[in-house]
């Protein structure tokens, strides 16, 4: 059996709590203390990594969508003002330079032995021929680089040109004018189509609710089309004030070294449409052309270019005193600290354009594709019909900065007026870009026929009048004449951008379509750098029948689109990715338009633009690409 001592301490605490119930109490607070502290660690974690109690989900929603849409505004008037001070930097120095190097003394004193006006000439076949072949690179390099950063490459290539200027010899001058050439095309290619990005994000971060959106697929046809026309009004708005920005240079330093008109002017008998013909009819007898001051280039998209526009007469010498070179040197330090100060602009404050899994979409469908849709892109009737258009957008703004700010400005004011008149034309299209906005509310054809309406008026009023030089009575009329052509041009430029956003919303085509707007202008750049030496009314008759023949084929244009008519869109293929990596580890894992869903057949079909926004039934063997 055993003993009693062995048993007792089995039986001790059974005892011992029945002889002392407080036993029981004690235990259970041991118990109910573990709980406790468990829970009191959890509530600790929870108030350390949890929402606070007063945490409003869908506020905190709104206010990170807020931020996000003015980080969209921060980007585009990032950008517009960079492009305003890269052109207006660019414009203004070479408008300064090519009027020095006009003077005969200056010529002679400082430059005897190099040739200055052999180096002038090629820099300005560098900046005007270049641009023909930037079809076949821009939309690659667009690519590459990605849409900001090709901006950066192409502000700093500018900045280069404005260097090149410190040292003015053959080996700097004409190869920054080639890398000008180069870069011009790629810049407004990807500064239009930068712009045209910025309002579909925004749309996207007005609309974060909308299931399309979340789901990372194409928005409805037309939804962006407000934000379109509001975004590229800004832009040029902005833009147009490099005419004004160019001017500054003249204004505060060149006009204060000018002789008056009496002195330039003082061989001139004749202005306005007889002046080419009058020069070439002398030319033998007088020896070389009196003014070979090709003022400066084209202020838009995509070339820089300068006319060889003559004025009979014109004297030779136009510095009445020599600028010293420190003050040459300060002047471009300038123009040089603004340059700069637009490339730390398109770096620091402009975002990107794409989520970096786009951008891989966007290279991964192969660079021969990307080589060759923007020749495919040319067989849509629209593109087609706008070539016109695009021609004369070249046309007009070279003529205003050329042809009539020197054989009616100049001829009749005088050389110290041009900064004056080239400022009122660019306050007038800075002004006048804001009158785009009716789109938002009127068709949409209404700014590009108001423009042309404008335009056609002015090309008629000075195919008939030539002014009288050195009547400064005529400056009224002179004035008015360059606010009514900038108000045209902010028409034109604003309305085109607007309207090629407009027709060519998917993401995949914007740098194509935009590539191919700026292409045809460079070719109008080169056409009017080759015909220079015609008489004013042949540019002037050239100009027009262009102009009505714009108005015409786009008329047309919408017309068909009215009518439902077909358009053909060129195949963007599907990307190719590899499988390797976190990134691409499921097939549907894409950033690209229509991956998810659809697809992507949104890309293999063409879609039908009209001003209703309805579609036509879809044939892929007729419409594909």
């Amino acid at each position: 059996m055993g003993h009693p001592e062995q048993a007792a301490p089995t039986a001790g605490p059974e005892v011992a709590m029945e002889k002392d119930p407080s036993c029981y109490q004690d235990a259970a607070k041991t118990v109910a203390s573990d709980g406790l502290g468990a829970e009191g660690m959890e509530t600790q974690l929870d108030d350390f990594v949890g929402a606070p109690p007063d945490y409003n989900e869908e506020e905190e929603e709104q206010k990170y969508f807020r931020r996000k849409r003015l980080g969209v505004v921060k980007n585009v008037l990032a950008a517009s003002l960079a492009g305003m001070l890269t052109y207006g930097v660019y414009l203004g120095l070479l408008q300064m330079q090519l009027i020095l190097h006009y003077d005969e003394t200056y010529r002679e004193v400082k430059y005897s032995n190099i040739q200055l006006e052999d180096i002038d000439r090629k820099v300005l076949m560098g900046i005007n021929v270049t641009p023909v072949a930037a079809l076949l690179y821009t939309p690659v390099l667009i690519r590459f680089f990605g849409t900001k950063w090709a901006m950066f490459l192409a502000v700093g290539i500018y900045a280069l040109f404005v260097s090149s200027n410190y040292w003015e010899r053959y080996y700097t001058l004409v190869p920054s004018a080639v890398a000008i050439g180069v870069a011009i095309v790629p810049l407004w290619a990807s500064m239009g189509n930068y712009i045209t990005r910025m309002a579909q994000k925004y749309y996207e971060y007005v609309n974060y609710k909308e299931e399309h959106v979340q789901e990372q697929q194409r928005a409805p046809r037309g939804a962006c089309n407000a934000y379109i026309v509001v975004f590229q009004t800004i832009f040029y708005t902005c833009f147009h004030l490099s005419f004004v920005c160019a001017q500054m240079p003249m204004l505060f330093f060149l006009n204060n070294y000018l002789y008056q008109l009496n002195h330039t002017l003082s061989g001139v008998k004749h202005c306005g449409e007889r002046a080419a013909a009058g020069w070439q009819r002398g030319a033998v007898a007088r020896g070389p052309p009196q003014l070979g001051l090709s003022l400066w280039p084209r202020v838009l998209p995509p070339a820089g270019t300068l006319s060889h526009g003559t004025l009979p007469g014109f004297n030779t010498t136009v510095l009445q005193s020599l600028p010293r070179s420190v003050n040459l040197i300060i002047v471009e330090s300038a123009l040089m600290a603004a340059a700069f100060l637009a490339m730390l602009m398109v770096l620091v404050l402009c975002g990107s354009a794409y989520r970096p899994t786009e951008e891989i979409d966007l290279r991964s469908i192969g660079w021969g594709n990307i080589f060759q849709l923007p020749f495919k892109h040319m067989r849509d009737y629209r593109l087609r019909h706008l070539f016109p258009l695009f021609i004369y957008s070249g046309f007009e703004v070279l003529f205003v900065c050329t042809g009539f700010s020197l054989n009616y400005g100049v001829c009749a004011l005088g050389l110290e007026k041009l900064a004056y008149l080239l400022t009122a034309y660019g306050l007038s299209a800075s002004a006048f870009s804001s009158l785009a906005l009716c789109m938002l509310r009127l068709r949409r054809q209404v700014p590009l026929l108001a423009g042309a309406i404008v335009h056609a008026a002015l090309l008629v009023t000075l195919f008939c009048w030539a002014p009288e030089p050195r009547y400064l009575l005529q400056a009224p009329l002179l004035y008015s004449i360059a606010v009514l052509w900038g108000m045209g041009s902010a028409l034109n430029k604003t309305g085109i951008s607007i309207l090629l956003g407009m027709l060519y919303e998917d993401k995949e085509r914007q740098d194509f379509v935009f590539t191919i707007y700026h292409w045809w202008q460079a070719l109008a750049i080169f056409t009017v750098y080759l015909w220079s030496g015609l008489p004013m009314k042949a540019k002037l008759s050239i100009m027009l029948l262009t102009l009505v023949v714009a108005t015409g084929a786009y008329l047309w244009m919408e017309r068909k689109l009215a009518q439902h008519v077909t358009y053909r869109l060129p195949r963007i293929p599907r990307p190719r990715h590899r499988m390797h990596g976190y990134r691409y580890m499921e097939e549907d894992d894409s950033d690209e338009t229509g991956s998810e869903g659809d697809g992507g057949n949104n890309n293999d079909e063409a879609r039908v633009d009209s001003t209703s926004g309805d579609d036509l039934p879809r044939d892929d063997e007729d419409q594909l690409g």
